[in-house]
């Protein structure tokens, strides 16, 4: 099987976020065929079309590595009951101009984890919004955790082995969309 490369993709820049924490894990409980690569976002201007015509490197940067990679894994909290503006604010540059909009036809996963006991349910769903209106093909069914202290350890195990299993069975879920897309 040809290794996949996953545009990683977190929405959250505090230092001691608990999605990055959760992204790592994922990561490493990934099959190998999947190859993820980090996709900074918290260096993008606020999206701004009068800056088009004259894109920050940053925003060529980050385009262009989502646009090369074959899938999208969002990691993302939940602000407010929506996605984060740093998240939004990275897909809007995605998605202009629109015939290079980089998440059209993109198997993409979302997931998130809260302290809060719903997870980030709310927050996904108006990101599976956004995204199926922007023609990406957003891979089915729910991914959020209520992150307790002590679920992932310090080298980004995940200790609950429910925790483990249901996010192996979403990675595995995921890699077979890929296969059958790409």
């Amino acid at each position: 099987m040809t290794p996949k490369k996953i545009a990683l993709i977190v929405g959250s820049a505090r230092k001691a976020s608990i999605n990055r924490i959760l992204a790592k894990a994922l990561v490493k409980l990934a099959d190998p065929s999947l190859q993820f690569q980090d996709i900074r976002i918290d260096d993008l201007p606020i999206y701004n079309g009068d800056l088009e015509d004259n894109r920050p490197e940053t925003v060529n940067r980050f385009t262009s590595e989502v646009a090369a990679c074959d899938a999208v894994l969002i990691v993302m909290p939940e602000h407010n009951r929506s996605l984060p503006a740093l998240l939004k604010n990275a897909i809007d540059w995605g998605s202009k101009p629109a015939d290079a909009n980089v998440w059209r036809d993109k198997p993409t996963a979302i997931c998130g984890a809260s302290p809060g006991a719903i997870g980030t349910a709310v927050g996904q769903q108006h990101l599976r919004q956004i995204l199926g209106i922007l023609g990406a093909t957003v891979m089915g069914g729910e991914t959020y955790i209520s992150f307790k202290p002590g679920l992932i350890d310090d080298d980004y195990q995940v200790t609950n082995a429910s925790t483990r299993e249901f996010l192996s069975a979403m990675l595995n879920k995921f890699s077979t969309l890929i296969q059958k897309l790409t």
